[in-house]
């Protein structure tokens, strides 16, 4: 589907560009990538992996505690 053929999914796309995200969504963003670097290291080094999982834990804990406020 282009989306000269539905404006409206243009317009949702354009002003989906700027939309600011939440605390929530950037603790998430970075669990996440705390959580694959976590992964590709626990290859290499389980030591420095165990290390990535436990700074993932407490952006979770994090996480929680902005869910349970707001």
């Amino acid at each position: 589907m282009s989306t000269e053929a539905c404006p409206l999914l243009k317009t949702k796309i354009m002003f989906g560009l700027f939309k600011k995200k939440s605390p929530i969504e950037k603790l998430q963003e970075q669990y996440q990538a705390l959580m694959k670097e976590s992964f590709d290291l626990s290859k290499i080094d389980r030591k420095k992996a165990d290390e990535k999982v436990a700074e993932a834990e407490i952006i979770a804990q994090e996480i929680e505690k902005l869910k349970a406020n707001g």
